[in-house]
Protein backbone atom coordinates (compact mmCIF):
# COMPACT_ATOMS: atom_id res chain seq x y z
CA UNK A 1 0.00 0.00 0.00
CA UNK A 2 2.96 2.34 0.64
CA UNK A 3 4.17 1.73 -2.91
CA UNK A 4 0.66 2.33 -4.24
CA UNK A 5 0.35 5.60 -2.31
CA UNK A 6 3.76 6.78 -3.49
CA UNK A 7 2.95 5.89 -7.09
CA UNK A 8 -0.39 7.71 -6.97
CA UNK A 9 1.28 10.82 -5.54
CA UNK A 10 3.87 10.70 -8.30
CA UNK A 11 1.20 10.24 -10.98
CA UNK A 12 -0.69 13.24 -9.58
CA UNK A 13 2.48 15.35 -9.50
CA UNK A 14 3.29 14.52 -13.12
CA UNK A 15 -0.26 14.70 -14.49
CA UNK A 16 -1.91 17.60 -12.63
CA UNK A 17 0.20 20.51 -14.03
CA UNK A 18 -1.46 20.05 -17.44
CA UNK A 19 -4.89 20.69 -15.96
CA UNK A 20 -3.59 23.92 -14.43
CA UNK A 21 -1.83 25.04 -17.62
CA UNK A 22 -2.84 27.47 -20.34
CA UNK A 23 -4.57 24.57 -22.10
CA UNK A 24 -6.51 23.57 -18.99
CA UNK A 25 -9.99 24.55 -20.21
CA UNK A 26 -9.76 22.48 -23.38
CA UNK A 27 -8.18 19.60 -21.47
CA UNK A 28 -10.75 19.71 -18.66
CA UNK A 29 -13.63 19.94 -21.13
CA UNK A 30 -12.41 16.90 -23.04
CA UNK A 31 -11.79 15.00 -19.79
CA UNK A 32 -15.28 15.78 -18.47
CA UNK A 33 -16.87 14.65 -21.74
CA UNK A 34 -14.82 11.44 -21.82
CA UNK A 35 -15.75 10.71 -18.19
CA UNK A 36 -19.43 11.46 -18.90
CA UNK A 37 -19.37 9.03 -21.82
CA UNK A 38 -17.70 6.42 -19.59
CA UNK A 39 -20.53 6.84 -17.07
CA UNK A 40 -22.97 6.58 -19.95
CA UNK A 41 -21.53 3.19 -20.92
CA UNK A 42 -22.10 1.97 -17.36
CA UNK A 43 -25.71 3.19 -17.55
CA UNK A 44 -26.13 1.23 -20.78
CA UNK A 45 -24.72 -1.87 -19.06
CA UNK A 46 -27.37 -1.46 -16.36
CA UNK A 47 -30.12 -1.15 -19.01
CA UNK A 48 -28.84 -4.27 -20.78
CA UNK A 49 -28.73 -6.14 -17.49
CA UNK A 50 -32.41 -5.37 -16.93
CA UNK A 51 -33.11 -6.26 -20.55
CA UNK A 52 -31.67 -9.74 -20.04
CA UNK A 53 -34.31 -10.46 -17.42
CA UNK A 54 -37.17 -9.44 -19.71
CA UNK A 55 -35.68 -11.04 -22.82
CA UNK A 56 -35.03 -14.50 -21.33
CA UNK A 57 -38.38 -14.48 -19.56
CA UNK A 58 -40.01 -13.80 -22.93
CA UNK A 59 -38.13 -16.78 -24.37
CA UNK A 60 -39.11 -19.02 -21.47
CA UNK A 61 -42.76 -17.96 -21.77
CA UNK A 62 -42.78 -18.25 -25.61
CA UNK A 63 -43.92 -14.60 -25.75
CA UNK A 64 -43.41 -13.59 -29.39
CA UNK A 65 -44.51 -9.96 -29.01
CA UNK A 66 -42.33 -9.53 -25.97
CA UNK A 67 -39.44 -11.13 -27.86
CA UNK A 68 -39.79 -8.71 -30.81
CA UNK A 69 -40.17 -5.72 -28.51
CA UNK A 70 -37.01 -6.63 -26.63
CA UNK A 71 -35.06 -7.13 -29.87
CA UNK A 72 -36.04 -3.61 -30.97
CA UNK A 73 -35.15 -2.20 -27.55
CA UNK A 74 -31.78 -3.97 -27.67
CA UNK A 75 -31.03 -2.60 -31.16
CA UNK A 76 -31.74 0.99 -30.09
CA UNK A 77 -29.61 0.74 -26.95
CA UNK A 78 -26.71 -0.90 -28.80
CA UNK A 79 -26.87 1.75 -31.55
CA UNK A 80 -26.56 4.47 -28.91
CA UNK A 81 -23.69 2.57 -27.31
CA UNK A 82 -21.81 2.32 -30.63
CA UNK A 83 -22.16 6.06 -31.28
CA UNK A 84 -20.89 7.11 -27.85
CA UNK A 85 -18.11 4.49 -27.95
CA UNK A 86 -16.85 5.93 -31.25
CA UNK A 87 -16.89 9.48 -29.92
CA UNK A 88 -15.33 8.40 -26.64
CA UNK A 89 -12.36 6.96 -28.55
CA UNK A 90 -12.12 10.05 -30.77
CA UNK A 91 -12.26 12.54 -27.89
CA UNK A 92 -9.92 10.38 -25.79
CA UNK A 93 -7.31 10.48 -28.57
CA UNK A 94 -7.82 14.23 -28.96
CA UNK A 95 -7.20 14.71 -25.23
CA UNK A 96 -4.13 12.45 -25.43
CA UNK A 97 -2.45 14.43 -28.20
CA UNK A 98 -3.13 17.80 -26.50
CA UNK A 99 -1.86 16.50 -23.17
CA UNK A 100 1.18 14.88 -24.78
CA UNK A 101 1.93 18.08 -26.72
CA UNK A 102 1.91 20.13 -23.51
CA UNK A 103 4.04 17.63 -21.56
CA UNK A 104 6.54 17.36 -24.41
CA UNK A 105 6.93 21.15 -24.54
CA UNK A 106 7.35 21.26 -20.76
CA UNK A 107 9.90 18.45 -20.57
CA UNK A 108 11.86 19.76 -23.56
CA UNK A 109 11.87 23.22 -22.00
CA UNK A 110 13.03 21.94 -18.61
CA UNK A 111 15.67 19.69 -20.18
CA UNK A 112 17.11 22.36 -22.48
CA UNK A 113 16.63 25.31 -20.11
CA UNK A 114 19.91 27.10 -19.24
CA UNK A 115 22.08 24.13 -20.33
CA UNK A 116 20.32 21.69 -17.96
CA UNK A 117 20.96 18.88 -20.44
CA UNK A 118 24.70 19.51 -20.05
CA UNK A 119 24.66 19.82 -16.25
CA UNK A 120 22.67 16.59 -15.98
CA UNK A 121 25.63 14.81 -17.56
CA UNK A 122 28.11 16.59 -15.31
CA UNK A 123 26.12 15.58 -12.24
CA UNK A 124 26.18 11.91 -13.20
CA UNK A 125 22.72 11.93 -14.78
CA UNK A 126 20.54 9.09 -13.47
CA UNK A 127 17.96 9.70 -16.20
CA UNK A 128 19.38 7.57 -18.98
CA UNK A 129 18.22 8.16 -22.56
CA UNK A 130 16.25 11.42 -22.24
CA UNK A 131 15.10 10.94 -25.84
CA UNK A 132 13.09 7.88 -24.82
CA UNK A 133 11.59 9.60 -21.80
CA UNK A 134 10.44 12.57 -23.85
CA UNK A 135 9.06 10.41 -26.67
CA UNK A 136 7.93 6.95 -25.60
CA UNK A 137 7.44 7.49 -21.87
CA UNK A 138 5.33 10.65 -22.18
CA UNK A 139 3.19 9.02 -24.86
CA UNK A 140 2.68 5.89 -22.78
CA UNK A 141 2.11 7.87 -19.58
CA UNK A 142 -0.75 9.87 -21.10
CA UNK A 143 -2.28 6.79 -22.72
CA UNK A 144 -2.01 4.58 -19.64
CA UNK A 145 -3.19 7.30 -17.25
CA UNK A 146 -6.41 7.76 -19.21
CA UNK A 147 -6.89 4.06 -19.90
CA UNK A 148 -6.28 2.92 -16.33
CA UNK A 149 -8.02 5.95 -14.80
CA UNK A 150 -11.18 5.50 -16.88
CA UNK A 151 -11.05 1.76 -16.28
CA UNK A 152 -10.89 2.32 -12.54
CA UNK A 153 -13.74 4.85 -12.70
CA UNK A 154 -15.79 2.39 -14.72
CA UNK A 155 -15.14 -0.32 -12.14
CA UNK A 156 -16.15 1.89 -9.20
CA UNK A 157 -19.37 3.11 -10.84
CA UNK A 158 -20.17 -0.39 -12.09
CA UNK A 159 -19.65 -1.77 -8.61
CA UNK A 160 -21.98 0.80 -7.05
CA UNK A 161 -24.62 0.31 -9.75
CA UNK A 162 -24.66 -3.47 -9.82
CA UNK A 163 -24.19 -4.19 -6.13
CA UNK A 164 -27.71 -2.84 -5.55
CA UNK A 165 -29.09 -5.03 -8.35
CA UNK A 166 -27.15 -8.09 -7.22
CA UNK A 167 -28.20 -7.61 -3.60
CA UNK A 168 -31.85 -7.58 -4.63
CA UNK A 169 -31.41 -10.64 -6.84
CA UNK A 170 -29.78 -12.47 -3.92
CA UNK A 171 -33.09 -12.17 -2.09
CA UNK A 172 -35.13 -13.11 -5.17
CA UNK A 173 -32.99 -16.20 -5.81
CA UNK A 174 -31.87 -17.41 -2.33
CA UNK A 175 -28.93 -19.77 -1.93
CA UNK A 176 -29.79 -23.49 -2.22
CA UNK A 177 -27.32 -26.17 -1.12
CA UNK A 178 -28.30 -29.85 -1.30
CA UNK A 179 -31.98 -28.90 -1.35
CA UNK A 180 -31.75 -26.60 1.66
CA UNK A 181 -32.53 -22.89 1.32
CA UNK A 182 -30.27 -20.38 3.11
CA UNK A 183 -31.40 -16.77 3.30
CA UNK A 184 -28.03 -14.99 3.39
CA UNK A 185 -28.51 -11.27 2.63
CA UNK A 186 -26.54 -10.35 -0.49
CA UNK A 187 -24.80 -13.73 -0.74
CA UNK A 188 -24.04 -13.11 -4.43
CA UNK A 189 -22.29 -9.86 -3.53
CA UNK A 190 -20.22 -11.56 -0.83
CA UNK A 191 -19.35 -14.38 -3.23
CA UNK A 192 -18.10 -11.90 -5.83
CA UNK A 193 -16.13 -9.99 -3.18
CA UNK A 194 -14.38 -13.08 -1.74
CA UNK A 195 -13.59 -14.38 -5.22
CA UNK A 196 -12.12 -11.00 -6.27
CA UNK A 197 -10.00 -10.64 -3.10
CA UNK A 198 -8.49 -14.09 -3.51
CA UNK A 199 -7.78 -13.40 -7.19
CA UNK A 200 -6.24 -9.98 -6.45
CA UNK A 201 -3.89 -11.29 -3.76
CA UNK A 202 -2.71 -14.21 -5.87
CA UNK A 203 -2.28 -12.01 -8.94
CA UNK A 204 -0.10 -9.57 -7.03
CA UNK A 205 2.05 -12.32 -5.55
CA UNK A 206 2.59 -13.86 -8.98
CA UNK A 207 3.01 -10.65 -10.98
CA UNK A 208 4.94 -8.32 -8.64
CA UNK A 209 8.35 -8.91 -10.33
CA UNK A 210 6.92 -7.56 -13.61
CA UNK A 211 7.38 -3.94 -12.43
CA UNK A 212 11.16 -4.24 -12.23
CA UNK A 213 11.34 -6.36 -15.37
CA UNK A 214 9.36 -3.79 -17.40
CA UNK A 215 11.54 -0.95 -16.08
CA UNK A 216 14.74 -2.73 -17.09
CA UNK A 217 13.31 -3.75 -20.47
CA UNK A 218 12.68 -0.13 -21.42
CA UNK A 219 16.16 0.81 -20.24
CA UNK A 220 17.87 -1.98 -22.18
CA UNK A 221 15.87 -1.24 -25.34
CA UNK A 222 16.80 2.45 -25.15
CA UNK A 223 20.48 1.67 -24.51
CA UNK A 224 20.60 -0.68 -27.49
CA UNK A 225 18.97 1.92 -29.75
CA UNK A 226 21.33 4.64 -28.50
CA UNK A 227 24.40 2.50 -29.24
CA UNK A 228 23.12 1.76 -32.74
CA UNK A 229 22.83 5.51 -33.33
CA UNK A 230 26.39 5.96 -32.00
CA UNK A 231 27.68 3.41 -34.52
CA UNK A 232 25.88 5.17 -37.35
CA UNK A 233 27.26 8.57 -36.33
CA UNK A 234 30.83 7.25 -36.01
CA UNK A 235 30.80 4.87 -38.96
CA UNK A 236 33.89 6.40 -40.59
CA UNK A 237 36.11 5.94 -37.54
CA UNK A 238 34.80 2.40 -37.03
CA UNK A 239 35.51 1.56 -40.68
CA UNK A 240 39.02 3.07 -40.55
CA UNK A 241 39.86 1.04 -37.46
CA UNK A 242 38.13 -2.09 -38.86
CA UNK A 243 36.14 -2.22 -35.65
CA UNK A 244 33.07 -3.93 -37.13
CA UNK A 245 33.63 -7.22 -35.31
CA UNK A 246 34.16 -5.44 -32.00
CA UNK A 247 31.03 -3.32 -32.55
CA UNK A 248 29.02 -6.40 -33.48
CA UNK A 249 30.15 -8.15 -30.31
CA UNK A 250 29.44 -5.08 -28.18
CA UNK A 251 26.00 -4.50 -29.72
CA UNK A 252 25.04 -8.15 -29.38
CA UNK A 253 26.14 -7.91 -25.74
CA UNK A 254 23.67 -5.05 -25.30
CA UNK A 255 21.00 -7.04 -27.14
CA UNK A 256 21.71 -10.08 -24.97
CA UNK A 257 20.51 -8.06 -21.97
CA UNK A 258 17.26 -7.39 -23.84
CA UNK A 259 16.83 -11.10 -24.57
CA UNK A 260 17.66 -12.17 -21.03
CA UNK A 261 15.24 -9.67 -19.51
CA UNK A 262 12.59 -10.49 -22.11
CA UNK A 263 12.81 -14.16 -21.19
CA UNK A 264 12.23 -13.11 -17.58
CA UNK A 265 9.15 -11.16 -18.71
CA UNK A 266 7.98 -14.15 -20.76
CA UNK A 267 8.26 -16.54 -17.83
CA UNK A 268 6.54 -14.18 -15.41
CA UNK A 269 3.86 -13.29 -17.99
CA UNK A 270 3.24 -16.99 -18.61
CA UNK A 271 2.51 -17.50 -14.93
CA UNK A 272 0.32 -14.43 -14.57
CA UNK A 273 -1.54 -15.24 -17.80
CA UNK A 274 -2.15 -18.83 -16.74
CA UNK A 275 -3.68 -17.60 -13.51
CA UNK A 276 -5.71 -14.69 -14.90
CA UNK A 277 -7.00 -16.79 -17.82
CA UNK A 278 -8.10 -19.53 -15.41
CA UNK A 279 -9.58 -16.90 -13.16
CA UNK A 280 -11.51 -15.30 -16.04
CA UNK A 281 -12.87 -18.62 -17.31
CA UNK A 282 -13.94 -19.72 -13.84
CA UNK A 283 -15.70 -16.38 -13.44
CA UNK A 284 -18.02 -17.23 -16.33
CA UNK A 285 -19.45 -20.31 -14.63
CA UNK A 286 -19.45 -19.39 -10.92
CA UNK A 287 -22.61 -17.21 -10.97
CA UNK A 288 -24.58 -19.98 -12.70
CA UNK A 289 -23.37 -22.48 -10.09
CA UNK A 290 -24.58 -20.15 -7.34
CA UNK A 291 -27.98 -19.29 -8.90
CA UNK A 292 -28.81 -22.53 -10.76
CA UNK A 293 -30.08 -24.38 -7.62
CA UNK A 294 -32.63 -21.61 -7.03
CA UNK A 295 -33.69 -21.80 -10.68
CA UNK A 296 -34.16 -25.57 -10.60
CA UNK A 297 -36.04 -25.19 -7.32
CA UNK A 298 -38.43 -22.86 -9.21
CA UNK A 299 -37.51 -19.93 -6.98
CA UNK A 300 -36.59 -17.73 -9.95
CA UNK A 301 -37.21 -17.61 -13.70
CA UNK A 302 -34.66 -18.02 -16.47
CA UNK A 303 -34.55 -14.24 -16.93
CA UNK A 304 -33.79 -13.76 -13.25
CA UNK A 305 -30.96 -16.28 -13.39
CA UNK A 306 -29.45 -14.65 -16.49
CA UNK A 307 -29.79 -11.19 -14.95
CA UNK A 308 -28.18 -12.40 -11.72
CA UNK A 309 -25.32 -14.01 -13.66
CA UNK A 310 -24.78 -10.82 -15.66
CA UNK A 311 -24.86 -8.64 -12.53
CA UNK A 312 -22.47 -11.02 -10.75
CA UNK A 313 -20.03 -10.82 -13.64
CA UNK A 314 -20.25 -7.01 -13.62
CA UNK A 315 -19.64 -6.78 -9.86
CA UNK A 316 -16.89 -9.37 -9.95
CA UNK A 317 -15.28 -7.65 -12.95
CA UNK A 318 -15.31 -4.32 -11.10
CA UNK A 319 -13.81 -5.89 -7.99
CA UNK A 320 -11.23 -7.73 -10.11
CA UNK A 321 -9.97 -4.61 -11.91
CA UNK A 322 -6.55 -5.12 -10.32
CA UNK A 323 -6.41 -8.70 -11.61
CA UNK A 324 -7.34 -7.94 -15.21
CA UNK A 325 -5.24 -4.79 -15.47
CA UNK A 326 -2.20 -6.05 -13.56
CA UNK A 327 0.05 -6.32 -16.61
CA UNK A 328 -0.81 -2.76 -17.67
CA UNK A 329 -0.41 -1.50 -14.11
CA UNK A 330 3.07 -3.02 -13.86
CA UNK A 331 4.09 -1.38 -17.12
CA UNK A 332 2.51 1.90 -16.02
CA UNK A 333 4.43 1.92 -12.75
CA UNK A 334 7.72 1.48 -14.60
CA UNK A 335 6.81 4.42 -16.88
CA UNK A 336 5.98 6.59 -13.86
CA UNK A 337 9.32 5.64 -12.26
CA UNK A 338 11.21 6.68 -15.40
CA UNK A 339 9.46 10.05 -15.70
CA UNK A 340 9.88 10.64 -11.99
CA UNK A 341 13.61 9.90 -12.32
CA UNK A 342 13.83 12.31 -15.25
CA UNK A 343 12.16 15.10 -13.26
CA UNK A 344 14.44 14.50 -10.28
CA UNK A 345 17.48 14.61 -12.57
CA UNK A 346 16.31 17.95 -14.01
CA UNK A 347 15.72 19.27 -10.49
CA UNK A 348 19.23 18.13 -9.51
CA UNK A 349 20.71 20.00 -12.48
CA UNK A 350 18.73 23.12 -11.55
CA UNK A 351 19.94 22.87 -7.97
CA UNK A 352 23.50 22.49 -9.24
CA UNK A 353 23.13 25.74 -11.19
CA UNK A 354 21.43 27.59 -8.33
CA UNK A 355 23.94 26.34 -5.77
CA UNK A 356 27.12 27.21 -7.64
CA UNK A 357 29.54 29.64 -6.03
CA UNK A 358 30.64 30.91 -9.43
CA UNK A 359 29.12 34.38 -9.75
CA UNK A 360 28.56 35.80 -13.21
CA UNK A 361 28.37 39.60 -13.21
CA UNK A 362 27.17 42.04 -15.87
CA UNK A 363 29.16 45.24 -15.30
CA UNK A 364 29.19 48.35 -17.45
CA UNK A 365 32.87 47.88 -18.43
CA UNK A 366 34.20 46.47 -21.67
CA UNK A 367 36.65 43.76 -20.50
CA UNK A 368 35.97 40.21 -19.35
CA UNK A 369 37.30 40.09 -15.79
CA UNK A 370 38.15 37.07 -13.64
CA UNK A 371 38.42 37.78 -9.92
CA UNK A 372 39.34 35.26 -7.23
CA UNK A 373 38.29 32.53 -9.68
CA UNK A 374 38.86 28.87 -8.89
CA UNK A 375 37.37 26.34 -11.33
CA UNK A 376 37.01 22.83 -9.96
CA UNK A 377 36.29 19.38 -11.37
CA UNK A 378 32.93 17.75 -10.49
CA UNK A 379 34.68 15.78 -7.74
CA UNK A 380 35.79 19.04 -6.11
CA UNK A 381 39.45 18.86 -7.15
CA UNK A 382 40.92 22.31 -8.05
CA UNK A 383 41.66 22.67 -11.77
CA UNK A 384 42.46 26.25 -12.81
CA UNK A 385 42.53 29.62 -11.05
CA UNK A 386 42.79 33.30 -11.96
CA UNK A 387 42.61 36.48 -9.94
CA UNK A 388 42.50 40.06 -11.14
CA UNK A 389 42.81 38.95 -14.76
CA UNK A 390 41.22 40.74 -17.75
CA UNK A 391 40.73 39.72 -21.36
CA UNK A 392 41.27 43.08 -23.04
CA UNK A 393 38.38 44.45 -25.08
CA UNK A 394 38.88 44.20 -28.87
CA UNK A 395 42.21 42.44 -28.36
CA UNK A 396 43.10 38.96 -29.60
CA UNK A 397 44.35 36.69 -26.81
CA UNK A 398 45.92 33.25 -27.14
CA UNK A 399 45.50 30.83 -24.22
CA UNK A 400 47.98 27.96 -24.06
CA UNK A 401 49.06 25.37 -21.54
CA UNK A 402 49.58 21.63 -21.10
CA UNK A 403 46.81 19.21 -22.01
CA UNK A 404 44.47 18.82 -19.05
CA UNK A 405 45.32 22.21 -17.60
CA UNK A 406 41.68 23.34 -17.77
CA UNK A 407 41.71 25.65 -20.80
CA UNK A 408 38.40 24.36 -22.25
CA UNK A 409 36.85 24.16 -18.79
CA UNK A 410 37.79 27.80 -18.20
CA UNK A 411 35.88 28.65 -21.39
CA UNK A 412 32.88 26.67 -20.12
CA UNK A 413 32.95 28.61 -16.85
CA UNK A 414 33.05 31.91 -18.76
CA UNK A 415 30.13 30.69 -20.89
CA UNK A 416 28.18 30.04 -17.68
CA UNK A 417 27.60 26.31 -18.18
CA UNK A 418 30.24 25.00 -15.72
CA UNK A 419 28.84 25.12 -12.17
CA UNK A 420 31.82 23.82 -10.20
CA UNK A 421 34.00 26.45 -8.62
CA UNK A 422 34.11 29.78 -6.81
CA UNK A 423 34.83 33.36 -7.70
CA UNK A 424 33.54 36.05 -10.04
CA UNK A 425 33.32 36.23 -13.82
CA UNK A 426 32.37 39.66 -15.17
CA UNK A 427 31.11 39.98 -18.74
CA UNK A 428 29.75 43.32 -20.02
CA UNK A 429 25.96 43.42 -19.81
CA UNK A 430 25.33 44.12 -23.49
CA UNK A 431 27.97 41.72 -24.79
CA UNK A 432 27.14 38.86 -27.16
CA UNK A 433 29.65 36.02 -26.73
CA UNK A 434 30.04 33.02 -29.05
CA UNK A 435 31.93 29.81 -28.39
CA UNK A 436 33.37 27.79 -31.29
CA UNK A 437 34.46 24.31 -30.14
CA UNK A 438 36.83 21.99 -31.97
CA UNK A 439 33.88 20.03 -33.35
CA UNK A 440 31.03 22.43 -34.28
CA UNK A 441 27.41 21.35 -34.02
CA UNK A 442 25.18 21.54 -37.09
CA UNK A 443 21.51 20.52 -36.70
CA UNK A 444 20.00 18.26 -39.35
CA UNK A 445 18.28 20.44 -41.95
CA UNK A 446 19.27 22.78 -44.73
CA UNK A 447 22.89 23.89 -44.85
CA UNK A 448 21.75 27.51 -44.57
CA UNK A 449 19.85 26.83 -41.33
CA UNK A 450 22.77 24.79 -39.99
CA UNK A 451 25.20 27.67 -40.51
CA UNK A 452 22.76 30.26 -39.13
CA UNK A 453 22.24 28.21 -35.93
CA UNK A 454 21.24 29.16 -33.26
CA UNK A 455 19.47 31.97 -35.12
CA UNK A 456 16.32 31.28 -37.11
CA UNK A 457 16.69 30.52 -40.82
CA UNK A 458 15.35 33.92 -41.88
CA UNK A 459 17.82 35.85 -39.72
CA UNK A 460 20.28 36.00 -42.63
CA UNK A 461 19.45 36.17 -46.31
CA UNK A 462 20.83 33.67 -48.79
CA UNK A 463 23.38 36.12 -50.19
CA UNK A 464 24.89 36.77 -46.74
CA UNK A 465 25.21 33.08 -46.01
CA UNK A 466 26.65 32.33 -49.45
CA UNK A 467 29.22 35.12 -49.05
CA UNK A 468 30.30 33.81 -45.64
CA UNK A 469 30.64 30.24 -46.95
CA UNK A 470 32.71 31.42 -49.92
CA UNK A 471 34.85 33.61 -47.67
CA UNK A 472 35.92 30.66 -45.49
CA UNK A 473 37.07 28.75 -48.57
CA UNK A 474 34.06 26.56 -49.35
CA UNK A 475 32.51 28.12 -52.50
CA UNK A 476 31.58 24.64 -53.74
CA UNK A 477 28.99 24.40 -50.96
CA UNK A 478 27.08 27.57 -51.90
CA UNK A 479 24.79 25.78 -54.43
CA UNK A 480 23.82 23.35 -51.62
CA UNK A 481 22.61 25.95 -49.10
CA UNK A 482 18.99 24.80 -49.37
CA UNK A 483 19.87 21.11 -49.42
CA UNK A 484 18.82 19.13 -46.31
CA UNK A 485 21.27 16.64 -44.85
CA UNK A 486 23.14 15.45 -41.76
CA UNK A 487 26.04 17.91 -42.16
CA UNK A 488 28.07 16.74 -39.17
CA UNK A 489 28.19 13.33 -40.79
CA UNK A 490 28.91 14.17 -44.43
CA UNK A 491 31.39 17.05 -44.03
CA UNK A 492 35.00 16.60 -42.96
CA UNK A 493 36.03 18.08 -39.62
CA UNK A 494 38.08 20.69 -41.46
CA UNK A 495 35.02 21.72 -43.50
CA UNK A 496 32.95 21.85 -40.33
CA UNK A 497 35.51 24.12 -38.68
CA UNK A 498 35.47 26.45 -41.70
CA UNK A 499 31.66 26.64 -41.49
CA UNK A 500 31.98 27.35 -37.75
CA UNK A 501 33.99 30.47 -38.65
CA UNK A 502 31.34 31.31 -41.27
CA UNK A 503 28.76 31.15 -38.48
CA UNK A 504 30.82 33.65 -36.47
CA UNK A 505 31.07 35.99 -39.48
CA UNK A 506 27.29 36.01 -39.76
CA UNK A 507 26.56 36.52 -36.04
CA UNK A 508 29.33 39.09 -35.51
CA UNK A 509 29.67 38.45 -31.74
CA UNK A 510 31.32 40.93 -29.38
CA UNK A 511 33.41 38.09 -27.90
CA UNK A 512 34.54 35.11 -29.92
CA UNK A 513 36.08 32.14 -28.09
CA UNK A 514 37.90 29.64 -30.33
CA UNK A 515 38.59 26.35 -28.53
CA UNK A 516 41.05 24.79 -31.00
CA UNK A 517 38.40 25.68 -33.56
CA UNK A 518 40.90 25.49 -36.46
CA UNK A 519 43.03 22.58 -35.22
CA UNK A 520 42.01 20.27 -38.08
CA UNK A 521 43.19 22.70 -40.76
CA UNK A 522 46.66 23.02 -42.18
CA UNK A 523 48.67 26.07 -41.17
CA UNK A 524 48.05 28.08 -44.40
CA UNK A 525 44.29 27.50 -44.08
CA UNK A 526 44.37 28.42 -40.40
CA UNK A 527 46.38 31.53 -41.29
CA UNK A 528 43.75 32.53 -43.86
CA UNK A 529 40.86 32.08 -41.43
CA UNK A 530 42.48 34.13 -38.66
CA UNK A 531 43.23 36.92 -41.12
CA UNK A 532 39.59 36.72 -42.27
CA UNK A 533 38.35 37.04 -38.67
CA UNK A 534 40.63 40.04 -38.09
CA UNK A 535 39.38 41.67 -41.32
CA UNK A 536 35.65 40.95 -41.01
CA UNK A 537 35.34 41.24 -37.22
CA UNK A 538 37.68 44.08 -36.23
CA UNK A 539 35.57 45.09 -33.22
CA UNK A 540 35.33 41.53 -31.86
CA UNK A 541 37.37 40.43 -28.86
CA UNK A 542 38.94 37.09 -29.85
CA UNK A 543 40.16 34.54 -27.31
CA UNK A 544 41.77 31.37 -28.72
CA UNK A 545 42.96 28.07 -27.31
CA UNK A 546 45.73 26.57 -29.39
CA UNK A 547 49.07 24.79 -29.32
CA UNK A 548 50.72 25.84 -32.61
CA UNK A 549 53.45 28.46 -32.37
CA UNK A 550 52.20 29.94 -35.64
CA UNK A 551 49.13 31.23 -33.78
CA UNK A 552 51.27 33.77 -31.92
CA UNK A 553 51.38 35.99 -35.00
CA UNK A 554 47.62 36.47 -34.99
CA UNK A 555 47.22 37.42 -31.33
CA UNK A 556 48.29 40.46 -29.39
CA UNK A 557 48.28 38.83 -25.94
CA UNK A 558 49.34 35.38 -24.80
CA UNK A 559 48.24 33.66 -21.61
CA UNK A 560 49.99 30.51 -20.38
CA UNK A 561 48.39 28.24 -17.80
CA UNK A 562 51.20 27.05 -15.52
CA UNK A 563 51.26 24.55 -12.73
CA UNK A 564 50.64 26.05 -9.28
CA UNK A 565 50.73 23.11 -6.90
CA UNK A 566 47.35 21.39 -6.96
CA UNK A 567 46.05 23.40 -9.91
CA UNK A 568 46.98 25.42 -12.99
CA UNK A 569 46.90 29.19 -12.83
CA UNK A 570 47.02 32.29 -15.03
CA UNK A 571 50.02 34.25 -13.81
CA UNK A 572 49.96 37.11 -16.29
CA UNK A 573 49.77 38.27 -19.89
CA UNK A 574 52.63 38.31 -22.38
CA UNK A 575 52.41 40.72 -25.29
CA UNK A 576 53.42 38.67 -28.32
CA UNK A 577 52.46 40.72 -31.35
CA UNK A 578 50.72 43.81 -32.55
CA UNK A 579 49.31 42.78 -35.90
CA UNK A 580 46.43 44.49 -37.62
CA UNK A 581 44.81 42.13 -40.11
Amino acid sequence: MRNLGTTLKTVWRIASPYFRSEDKWAGLALLVIVIAIELGTVAIDVLLNQWRNRFYNALQEHNWNGFVSEIIYFSVVVAIFIVIAVYQLYLNQWLQIRWRNWMTKRYLGDWLNHANHYRMQLAGDVADNPDQRITDDIKLFVDRTLTIGLGLLNSVVTLVSFVVILWGLSAAAPLHIFGQQYNIPGYLVWGALIYAIVGTVLTHLIGKPLVGLDFRQQQYEADFRFNLVRVRENSEQIALLHGEDTERTRLMGKFALIIENWIGIMNRTKKITAFTASYAQATQIIPYILVAPAYFANKTQLGGMMQAASAFLSVQGALSFFVTAYRSLAEFQSIVMRLDGFEHSIAKANALDAGTDLVKLSPAGSDIALDDLLVRLPNGKPLVSADGFHFRNKARTLVTGPSGSGKSTLFRAIAGIWPFGTGKIAIPASATPMMLPQRPYFPIGTLRSAIAYPAEVGAFDAAEVAAAVAAVGLPALTPRLDEEDHWNRILSLGEQQRLGVARALLHRPDYLFLDEATASLDEPSEDALYRLIAEKLPATTVVSIGHRNTLDAFHQDKVVLESAGDRFAIHGVEEVANVGT
